[in-house]
């Protein structure tokens, strides 16, 4: 591992692939993950087994990793992303001189091994156990109880809160307001939302839910869980403390 100005720079150890339109745009064994954001790392590709053609098409800067080259992706069919990749020859983390950092979202597709991923590289130091309990859990929102359950799974997840799973038979769902917010974890999938109306206060996209969940995290499938950071959560009978995470 080398830190350089705060940036954490670490060898991946899978196989990393990445398509534009379905046409390969890298291919690597020896990725590299960089820590631009505390949260979880970006991936960035050795020059020499970038695939795609990379055309400049202008200049960026990173306060941490400097002076950037903007760079336009373009595969064999024509297909091309505008900007969508960077080259920090210059960054005070040498091993970033020769390597390409590529836009998640402007590139079709991320296989690790075999396996598509979603929304960001995996971080190979965050463990994710999900436990079967018999803790009660009692949701409150504007003082309405919301929730009130003694089987939740309680999902554990390295640098972030507990997140209670609840069934749908211990929700009021007659306060719940369909959303058409949906987001992505790498770790565990899709997750639709819902949110909650009170009678004084609607509160967007408090409550969601991985209906089919990636394999390793099937066992919150179908269960509905709460930001803590927004609602009132007791756990056997004690008020827990809200959670200050990038979701307050």
């Amino acid at each position: 591992m080398t830190a350089a100005n705060d940036i954490r720079v670490e060898h991946g150890r899978k196989r990393l692939r990445i398509l534009l339109a379905g046409e390969l745009v890298a291919d690597t064994t020896s990725p590299l993950l960089v820590w631009e954001v505390p949260y979880y790392p970006t991936y960035y590709v050795p020059a020499g087994d970038v695939r795609a053609e990379l055309v400049p098409c202008g200049s960026d800067a990173h306060k941490v990793l400097g002076e950037a080259e903007v760079l336009t992706v373009r595969v064999p069919s024509g297909a091309a992303a505008v900007g969508a990749a960077r080259r920090y020859a210059a960054s005070p983390a040498r091993q970033l001189h020769d390597a390409v950092r590529f836009e998640w979202e402007a590139m079709s597709e991320w296989l690790e091994e075999d396996e598509p991923v979603y929304t960001h590289a995996r971080d190979p130091h965050t463990r994710v156990d999900i436990l079967a309990s018999s803790r009660h859990i009692r949701v409150e929102v504007d003082g309405v109880t919301v929730a009130d359950s003694t089987s939740p799974r309680i999902l554990f997840e390295t640098g972030l809160p507990p997140r209670y799973y609840l069934p749908l038979t211990d929700i009021r769902t007659d306060l719940l307001r369909p959303s058409d917010t949906q987001t992505h974890c790498p770790y565990k999938g899709m997750a639709s939302y819902w949110s909650v109306d009170t009678g004084t206060h609607l509160h967007e996209d408090i409550v969601w839910m991985y209906r089919t969940p990636l394999p390793e995290s099937q066992k919150i499938a179908g269960l509905a869980a709460f930001y803590d950071e927004k609602a009132d959560v007791y756990v056997d009978g004690v008020h827990q403390r809200q959670p200050h995470t990038k979701w307050s």
